[in-house]
């Protein structure tokens, strides 16, 4: 019998973006926006690690690489609707940076999170090749982060 061996980081961010989903939708806006906060954080710090192995940095490792890229993916790739519930911008939850207009084009919002996992999904590919396919889809990836941030996030305050 052949075991596929799943990284301990993998695994966690795998089960964590699992149970998100979950999670809010069984709780309100302030739930919501509690775990949507901890999926950032998620994503941002496997971000950091990429990126800092774009940048040289961090030297090029295509495990860790590839590990990062994965916690990343499955991050990215929540359900929107349970993580984003109207009623959970930033003049209803506090500390939340969410627009209201989220809610205005929330398929223009879908539309940019899918983008997203796009772009995730190229790294993830990308990371256990080798360090010049990882700084190709890093345009992107980084692309698909601002222009989610620059429409529907406000700054911080």
């Amino acid at each position: 019998m052949t075991r596929f061996r799943i990284p301990k980081i993998t695994a966690i961010a795998l089960c964590a973006a699992s149970g998100l989903a979950m999670a809010a939708s069984h709780g309100g806006p302030k739930e919501a926006y509690e775990m949507r906060s901890a999926n950032m954080k998620t994503m941002a710090k496997n971000l950091g690690i990429i990126g800092n192995m774009v940048k040289g940095d961090l030297d090029y490792d295509s495990a860790a690489a590839t590990e990062a890229a994965t916690a990343l993916l499955a991050a990215a790739d929540h359900d929107v609707d349970a993580l984003w519930p109207e009623g959970s911008d930033s003049s209803a939850v506090e500390g939340s940076r969410a627009k209201a207009e989220i809610w205005a084009d929330f398929e223009g919002f879908k539309g940019l999170n899918a983008d997203l996992v796009t772009a995730a999904a190229a790294m993830k590919e990308a990371a256990g090749t080798d360090l010049a396919a990882m700084q190709a889809a890093m345009g992107a990836l980084g692309g698909t982060c601002g222009a989610c941030h620059r429409t529907y996030r406000a700054p911080k305050g």
